[in-house]
């Protein structure tokens, strides 16, 4: 059972962590006793997040713990997801307080409402979120020709997802058709560089372009 003392201390944090992370944050301290079966929380911050109050009874993590005969080997439950009977989602931490004869006397709980986070989270990620699937980093904006050329050569490099010496010849076919569809060979005195990238002639840098895909041959 807690002293008046420790119960002093354990209210003041929960004071200090619920003022830290403001009105979503709710913090309870569990007493675990058999006189705590129908009145367990001692101290509460913020109960609004859960709609409980001083005096009430016990969480399921408590009532399980208030049954058990042996808690040695019961360990802090940090950071899992648990849910409000009106549908809040809270990300939630029991730290277990012992007694100076090790015996677990109370349960000190942080209780976060996630709820608007996560709907943020999940508009933030349809907002980010790409079906392409040539480039999952995020396109540079080029500042010249020459290095949107560039861009586009390494995309085309990753597209196919190999060095350019182990391509095989559908392979770069297939590279010279993304160049060509994304514009590259439109920029001035590209096929040059194109070409000498692939080791490759400009005739069959061009000839690619007709070609229809298939082989296995080397160029």
């Amino acid at each position: 059972m807690l002293s008046d003392g420790e119960l002093g201390t354990l209210k003041r944090i929960a004071k200090g962590v619920a003022a830290q992370f403001g009105g979503n944050c709710e913090v309870v301290v569990h007493e675990v006793s058999e006189r705590s079966m129908n009145r367990s929380i001692v101290a509460i911050e913020n109960g609004h997040v859960t709609g409980r109050n001083l005096g009430d009874g016990p969480s399921q993590v408590v009532l399980k713990q208030i049954g058990k005969k042996d808690d040695q080997s019961t360990d802090d439950h940090l950071c899992y997801l648990t849910r409000t009977p009106d549908g809040k989602v809270l990300k939630s931490s029991s730290m277990y307080i012992r007694d100076e004869a090790g015996k677990i006397a109370a349960i000190f709980c942080i209780n976060f409402d996630i709820s608007a986070l996560a709907m943020a989270e999940q508009s933030l990620a349809a907002l980010t979120s790409t079906m392409s699937i040539i480039d999952e980093t995020p396109a540079r904006i080029s500042r010249n020709v020459n290095d949107l050329l560039d861009d586009l050569i390494d995309q085309s490099v990753r597209l196919i997802g190999k060095p350019v010496t182990l391509m095989t010849k559908d392979d770069k076919v297939r590279a010279i058709r993304f160049l060509n569809d994304h514009g590259a060979l439109l920029i001035t005195k590209s096929g040059d560089k194109i070409a000498k990238h692939y080791g490759i002639s400009k005739y069959t840098l061009y000839s690619y372009l007709d070609v229809k895909t298939g082989g296995k041959n080397n160029d």
